[in-house]
C-alpha cells in the first residue's frame, strides 16, 4: 500500500509537467527548445510555417542519415597503421642452425639399404638409354616394395593421371603386356613418387633419430659471441622432422636474453660449423650447407618455411634490422595475445613457447589427421596416446593424407579459427658472402680446426664441409609498426555535434531537451493509461446494477432493515418512477430506530412497583 501510495504521488507531480495531451507538450517544446527551426514553426503565419516545417523536417532527416553513417563507420572497425623509428640496446635473437642433412649416412645405412637399390634402378630404368641396361634389376629385395611402391606418375593428361609399375614384369614374376615405362614417359610428363623414406623413419623412436643425426660436438667448431668464448654447451638442442638435430642459440623461456652491447660484425655472433658433407644420405639430401633462421627467443622455430641457407666453403655475413609489430586486438584485429582463446590444441606447448599462427595451422593439420586418418603425421607433433602413420599399422594412411593436404575446405577452416599474435618480432636480414677460407690461408685454417676438433695434426677437414657464419646487428635503430583506432570515440562525438550543429543549429543541450520531451511523453502517456485503466473498472462496477443506482432511502432502509429487498423492477427512461399519490422519500439524516430503544417492565424489589 505504502508503494501504492509513493507511486500515485509521483504520478500527480508529474501532472504538472508540460501539459496533459500529446499537442500541449508538442507546443511548449517548440516554444522553449533551443533549436533555431521548431521556434519558427510556433511564431509563424499558416505558411511560413508549413515551409519551416518541411524544412525542419529535411534537415533532421539529413542529420539522422549522417549519423548513421557516421556510426557505421565508426562500428567497421578500421584501423591505421603508424610507423615509429626507435633508438636502444637489444636483446640479440634467437639462432637456430640445422645440417641440411638430417642423418648421418654411417649411421642409417642398415634403414635404408634396400631404398638405396630401388633408387638406383629407378633411376636406370628411367634415364637409361637402352632398355637392355633398365632390366638389369634382378638382384633387388623388393620385401619393402609390396608396403610403399615406387611408382611413376604420367601426368600428361591432368584429369586422368596414370601409375605406372616401374618394376611389374621384376617382382610379378612376369612381363607385363603394357609397354615399358620408359617408352611412353618422359621427363616433363611424368613424376616419380616416392614415400619410403618416410614411411621408415616413422617406425623410429625419436629417441635413435637423434642419435642417427649430427651431434653439437660434431656441427660446431667454434663459437664467439662479442669477445666472449662460447661452444657447443651453450646451444639447446630439438629434432626437427626435416632437418634431424638443430640447435638455438639465445633460446628458452627461463633464461634471460643475451643483450648485444653495440651494432657491428665484432659485437655479434661468430660461427664455424662442418656439415660433414661426405656422410650426407644420398636421394634423401640433395642439398649441401647449414639451414640457420633467427626468431624471438620465446618463439618456437619453423626453420624450413622460415630460413635461410648459408653454402659451404663461404663466410655468410647477416646483418639484423628489426621491425617489432603490434595489433590492437578485438575488436580492430582477429589476433590473440597468448593463444588461449584459439579453440584449437597447441601441439607445440611441450617446448614450452609462445604462441604463433604457423604451430596453430600445423596443429590444426595434424588434428585433422589424427581424426580422418587414426594417425598423425611424421613431420608434426604428436598428441599423447597417439601413433605416427606408417604403412604395416595404417595401410591406406598415405591416401588419407593426401586427401587433407587437398581439402580446401579444412584448410580454411584452420585459417579461420587460427588468428595473428598480437605483438610479433621480425628480423630482416642482409645476407652477404664470401668464399672463406681462401686459398692463401685454407692450409694453416684447416690444421689449427682440425687440431681443435680431433686433436690430430693430420687434415681431417675440407672446404665442401666447412661453413662461417657473422650474425651481428647494423644498427640499433628499430621500426615499431603499430595500428590504432581509425575511428575513436572522440571522433565519433566530434562528427555528430557537427553534423547537428551545421544541419540544426544545435548543440548537446538541446539533444538534453528533446530528451526531456521523450520522457514527459512516456509519463503523458503513462497517464492516459492509467486514466483508461479507471475507466474501465468503474465501468465493470457499474455494470453488476440492473437498474438505476439506488436511492439514498433505499441505501438507509437496506442498512437498517436487513429483510429489505430494494424494487428491482425495470424503470424505462419514460416511466415516472412514483406515482402522483406518492412523493418520493426525501434524501436526509434518516431518523433513528426507536425499536432498539425499547422499554421493558422491571419488577421493583418493593412492593412491585411497575415502571
Amino acid at each position: 500500500m505504502h508503494v501504492k501510495k509513493y507511486l500515485l504521488k509521483c504520478l500527480h507531480r508529474l501532472q504538472k509537467g508540460p501539459g496533459y495531451t500529446y499537442k500541449e507538450l508538442l507546443v511548449w517544446y517548440c516554444d522553449n527548445t533551443n533549436t533555431h527551426g521548431p521556434k519558427r514553426i510556433i511564431c509563424e503565419g499558416p505558411k511560413k510555417k508549413a515551409m519551416w516545417f518541411f524544412i525542419t523536417l529535411l534537415f533532421a532527416a539529413l542529420v539522422c542519415w549522417q549519423w548513421g553513417l557516421f556510426i557505421r563507420t565508426y562500428l567497421s572497425w578500421e584501423v591505421s597503421v603508424s610507423l615509429s623509428i626507435g633508438f636502444k640496446a637489444m636483446d640479440f635473437p634467437a639462432v637456430t642452425v640445422c645440417n641440411a642433412s638430417p642423418f648421418q649416412y654411417s649411421k642409417v645405412t642398415h634403414l635404408l639399404k634396400d631404398l638405396d637399390e630401388l633408387m638406383e634402378a629407378v633411376l636406370r630404368r628411367i634415364l637409361a638409354p637402352e632398355p637392355s641396361l633398365a632390366n638389369a634389376t634382378t638382384a633387388l629385395n623388393f620385401t619393402i616394395w609390396n608396403h610403399t611402391p615406387l611408382v611413376l606418375i604420367d601426368e600428361r593428361n591432368p584429369h586422368h593421371p596414370v601409375v605406372l609399375d616401374l618394376f611389374r614384369e621384376n617382382h610379378n614374376g612376369s612381363e607385363s603386356s603394357s609397354p615399358a615405362p620408359e617408352r611412353i614417359c618422359n621427363a616433363q610428363g611424368c613424376k616419380m613418387a616416392m614415400r619410403l623414406a618416410t614411411n621408415i623413419f616413422a617406425q623410429v623412436p625419436q629417441q635413435k633419430l637423434v642419435e642417427m643425426g649430427y651431434p653439437a660436438e660434431r656441427l660446431i667448431l667454434a663459437c664467439l659471441f662479442g669477445d666472449e668464448p662460447c661452444s657447443y654447451r651453450n646451444f639447446t638442442s630439438i629434432f626437427d622432422p626435416h632437418y634431424g638435430n638443430c640447435y638455438i642459440f639465445n633460446w628458452g623461456m627461463t633464461e634471460k636474453a643475451l643483450p648485444s652491447a653495440n651494432p657491428g660484425t665484432e659485437f655479434g655472433l661468430k660461427l664455424i660449423l662442418d656439415i660433414g658433407q661426405g656422410d650426407y644420405v644420398p636421394f634423401l639430401a640433395s642439398t649441401a650447407g647449414v639451414r640457420l633462421m633467427l626468431h624471438e627467443q620465446r618463439s618456437y622455430p619453423f626453420i624450413r618455411d622460415e630460413g635461410i641457407y648459408a653454402m659451404s666453403g663461404t663466410e655468410t655475413s647477416i646483418g639484423v634490422l628489426v621491425d617489432k609489430l603490434q595489433r590492437m586486438g578485438e575488436p580492430y584485429s582477429p589476433c590473440t595475445v597468448n593463444g588461449s582463446d584459439v579453440p584449437i590444441q597447441n601441439f607445440y606447448s611441450d617446448y614450452n613457447t609462445t604462441y604463433s599462427i604457423q604451430a596453430c595451422l600445423r596443429s590444426c593439420f595434424q588434428d585433422h589427421m589424427i581424426r580422418n586418418c587414426s594417425c598423425g603425421h611424421y613431420l608434426y607433433p604428436l598428441p599423447h596416446g597417439e601413433k605416427y602413420c606408417n604403412t604395416r599399422d595404417f595401410p591406406d594412411w598415405a591416401r588419407c593424407y593426401s586427401k587433407q593436404q587437398m581439402n580446401v575446405a579444412q584448410r580454411e577452416s584452420c585459417i579461420g579459427m587460427c588468428k595473428e599474435s598480437c605483438n610479433d618480432t621480425q628480423y630482416k636480414m642482409t645476407i652477404s658472402m664470401a668464399d672463406w677460407p681462401s686459398e692463401a690461408s685454407e692450409d694453416w685454417i684447416f690444421h689449427v680446426l682440425s687440431q681443435e676438433r680431433d686433436r690430430s695434426t693430420n687434415l681431417t677437414l675440407s672446404r665442401k664441409g666447412i661453413v662461417k657464419l657473422n650474425i651481428y646487428f647494423q644498427e640499433f635503430n628499430y621500426r615499431t609498426i603499430e595500428e590504432s583506432a581509425a575511428n575513436n570515440i572522440v571522433w565519433l562525438l566530434s562528427n555528430l555535434g557537427g553534423q547537428f550543429g551545421f544541419w540544426m543549429g544545435g548543440s548537446v543541450l538541446c539533444l538534453i531537451e528533446f530528451g526531456e520531451i521523450i520522457i514527459d511523453f512516456v509519463w503523458i502517456t503513462i497517464i492516459k493509461l492509467v486514466a483508461l485503466a479507471k475507466g474501465l473498472r468503474q465501468r465493470r462496477t457499474q455494470a453488476r446494477y440492473a437498474g438505476p443506482p439506488p436511492t439514498v432511502a433505499e441505501l438507509v432502509e437496506a442498512h437498517t432493515n436487513f429483510g429489505f429487498q430494494p424494487d428491482t423492477t425495470h424503470h424505462s427512461p419514460n416511466t415516472v418512477a412514483y406515482p402522483d399519490e406518492q412523493s418520493p422519500p426525501i434524501p436526509g439524516t434518516p431518523p433513528p430506530n426507536y425499536d432498539s430503544l425499547r422499554l421493558g417492565v422491571i419488577e421493583s424489589d418493593s412492593e412491585g412497583d411497575t415502571i
